[in-house]
């Protein structure tokens, strides 16, 4: 039986259902809860649920000597399908034009039980993938000598080819016929040194691809004898289907059927635009509670409302920074708004139900998930389910739930055909899982040296994780506080006496969940914002003030080099020159440490962002260029989120409802230079895709109050 370390058997038991868990009333005395919450932010723990102990179900060898790689994680433009090839060439001994990347579909059993997200794509496959790499490596040496009649150690793979003293083969040929195979221990793995392209730059697997606009996108899913189908889908919030009138639509051109469940009411025709407009037909009956606006929301999501949970505690922060000590004590309040995924790429599924089996083709973070649902919902065994992911054109989170391929499966089995089924950009608008909005509260005291005695952080969020269909509910009660919304809103400068972070849980009346970097975004935007008002109290140099709060351990150490490489990078100064400033902000997520130091200017009350300098510690970067770039993706994901977007909430229905009206970052508004710098601290793979996205926010807010005197403590940001 494999070992496996007390940490990870804790985390695992609490995600696969909190079986060992259940003593709940024990385990959720707040220092465990405390400990989990630690736990939770490596990505090591929630990085890869799946069978690795047959090499075949991730690879396929053709007669070509092409090796085909079934992927369980899907790509969605984080680059992870070149860094998993890198990866597997190296210890396959293949050229990286030798191997073929594909989505491995359900049907092959390569599944991840758990998802694709979290920044852990990479990091969680390094050491099963290598390990599978190189035992197929053996098992084809193994083999190639029996073909070759020659000992095991007279052979060696090189470039695809089974090596002997006089004779080769391909890996094709050595494949050729072979019906059972010894899978063995899985063998020493090559020292990083002696890779050829881990830790290189290699060019993107699917550029050719993307370039020249081949279909692999989830809206480019084809079938035979395909039908269209469009989804009645609710405009305000909280409304529960209770039925429709369909007379008028079941007669309009083009309609094979209209389909009325339960839950929803759909039509089926011959084309998309056919099944729009009987979709408009449809005259749907929705029961809802109450009407709800912003304000409403706003006057909800206010720390000291909902359920507190102390996730981090040091000394006594809440006595220190108590009421009666007011003159000593700065407080500062933050806010953040309703964010949309706005992907590119609606959801969708391409879906078609056969007698005893389904296949569904879409756009998904949750291919297990996804085959649960519509196998229940179906009456079918999980195994008659296919789910074929493809690429996806934006993820963000947003498809970690894909609940649209129940209702394009519905759709196929009333008509005994394929049904392509796609959200309108409005209905992805108003039924997107939300980014939640938050309230921050922070207090901080410093004594006469100008170190901080306390500092406590209060925060009040949405759910992100909880209510996810990720987790079982128990998850909730184990843990108290959202381990997704209280991302990053623990503090790191643990060189202080006392130190405190509260969580305040708001159960909203719409859908909120996961968004890229959950809640890093905004807790790192009060936290980094608050140490740049502390510093300025005491006249120090707000890099230098930072630093003087951080501990020598490993963390801290690796977090003090990124610090300082980002203020020597940038050459960052504290004052304004020629109408431009720097700030500067730093955070650690899921144990990736990041700093950004932005150069901004501000006319007529608008912000813009000139130059990033970016310094990351992702522990090692399989491929160096696809870090950079997804710095610079996120860097350029949290301007955006930081100087446009907002949702609001006008009469039960969550607005804007199409580009345009919702402000985003254009061309135009992109840094003219993001200069990233990678460090390799432990030379292993960490997290990459969302710690970039956490200390962008506050680094811009800093920056323009050195402009305009006036401290920034909402987003998107405004400074008239």
């Amino acid at each position: 039986m494999a070992k496996v370390s007390r940490r990870k058997f804790i985390v695992r038991s609490l995600i696969g259902g909190a079986g060992v868990l259940v003593g709940a009333t024990y385990l959720a005395r707040n220092p465990l809860r405390r400990q989990l919450y630690d736990l939770l932010d490596d990505p090591s723990m929630l990085a890869y649920s799946g069978d690795t102990s047959q090499p075949f179900m991730w690879f396929e060898v053709t007669r070509a000597n092409q090796v085909i790689l079934h992927s369980p994680k899907v790509e969605m433009g984080q680059g992870t399908f070149t860094g998993l090839v890198q990866i597997a060439c190296d210890e396959l001994e293949l050229d990286i034009s030798q191997m073929q990347i594909v989505h491995a579909t359900s049907a092959t059993g390569n599944i991840d039980g758990l998802s694709t997200g979290g920044s852990t794509s990479v990091a969680g496959l390094w050491q099963p993938l290598r390990e599978l790499s190189a035992t197929l490596r053996e098992m084809l040496k193994a083999e190639g000598a029996k073909k070759l009649d020659v000992a095991v150690d007279q052979v060696r793979a090189s470039a695809g080819t089974i090596i002997g003293p006089s004779g080769s083969l391909t890996y094709g040929e050595v494949v050729e016929g072979v019906t059972e195979w010894e899978v063995p221990e899985a063998p020493p793995l090559k020292d990083l040194k002696d890779y050829k392209f881990i830790g290189k730059p290699v060019s993107r697997v699917d550029l050719v691809d993307k370039v020249m606009g081949t279909p692999m996108f989830g809206m480019d899913a084809q079938m035979p004898d395909m039908l269209y189908g469009s989804v009645v889908r609710p405009s305000k919030i909280g409304a529960k289907f209770k039925g429709a009138d369909v007379s008028k639509a079941a007669g309009m051109p083009g309609v094979v059927k209209v389909v009325q469940e339960d839950d929803f009411v759909g039509v089926v025709a011959t084309s998309m635009t056919e099944a729009e407009n009987a979709k408009k037909a449809i005259v749907a009956e929705w029961e809802t509670d109450r009407e709800w606006n912003t304000k409403d929301i706003e006057d909800m999501l206010l720390v000291g409302k909902g359920e507190a949970m102390v996730i981090q505690k040091e000394g006594d922060a809440e006595g220190e920074l108590a009421d009666e000590n007011g003159s000593q004590v700065l407080r500062s309040e933050y806010k953040s708004p309703i964010g949309a995924h706005a992907q590119i790429e609606p959801n969708g599924a391409v879906a078609y139900v056969e007698a005893d089996k389904a296949t569904v083709m879409i756009s998904t973070q949750v291919v297990s998930i996804t085959r649960s649902e519509v196998a229940k919902r179906l009456g079918m065994e999980a195994t008659q389910v296919n789910i074929v992911p493809t690429y996806l054109g934006g993820g963000f989170g947003r498809r970690l739930h894909t609940p649209n391929a129940v209702q394009a499966a519905v759709l196929s089995k009333a008509v005994g055909k394929p049904v392509k089924c796609f959200f309108s950009r409005q209905e992805e608008f108003q039924n997107d899982t939300f980014r939640p909005p938050t309230h921050h509260v922070m207090k901080g005291k410093l004594d006469a040296n100008g170190k901080i005695t306390a500092i406590e952080h209060q925060f009040s969020s949405g759910d992100v994780m909880f209510g996810s269909a990720l987790l079982p509910p128990v998850v909730g009660t184990i843990l108290g506080a959202d381990g997704g919304a209280i991302r990053g809103g623990s503090f790191h400068y643990r060189n202080i006496p006392s130190f405190r972070a509260v969580s305040w849980r708001v159960q909203l009346p719409f859908s909120t969940s996961w968004w890229r970097s959950l809640g890093l975004l905004a807790n790192t935007f009060a936290i980094e914002s608050f140490m740049d008002e502390l510093a300025e109290l005491t006249g120090k140099d707000p890099v230098a003030f930072r630093l003087d709060h951080i501990i020598d351990d490993e963390a801290g150490m690796r977090l003090k080099q990124v610090i300082e490489t980002a203020r020597a990078k940038s050459g960052y100064q504290n004052t304004a020159a020629d109408d431009r400033a720097m700030g500067f902000a730093c955070s650690t997520d899921a144990g990736t440490p990041c700093a950004h130091v932005a150069e901004v200017s501000v006319t007529d009350g608008a912000i813009r962002v000139h130059k990033v300098t970016c310094v990351m510690d992702p522990g090692f970067a399989v491929n160096p260029d696809q870090v950079k770039a997804q710095c610079e993706g996120s860097i350029i994901m949290g301007i955006s989120a930081s100087l446009f977007e907002r949702m609001y909430v006008e009469k039960s229905e969550l607005k804007p409802i199409i580009y345009g009206p919702y402000r985003m970052a254009l061309m135009r508004d992109a840094p003219r230079e993001i200069d990233v710098e990678i460090i390799n601290g432990t030379g292993v793979p960490g997290a990459v895709g969302e710690p970039p996205l956490g200390p962008i926010a506050a680094a811009i807010a800093n920056a323009a109050y050195r402009i305009t005197g006036k401290r920034v403590r909402e987003l998107p940001m405004s400074v008239v």
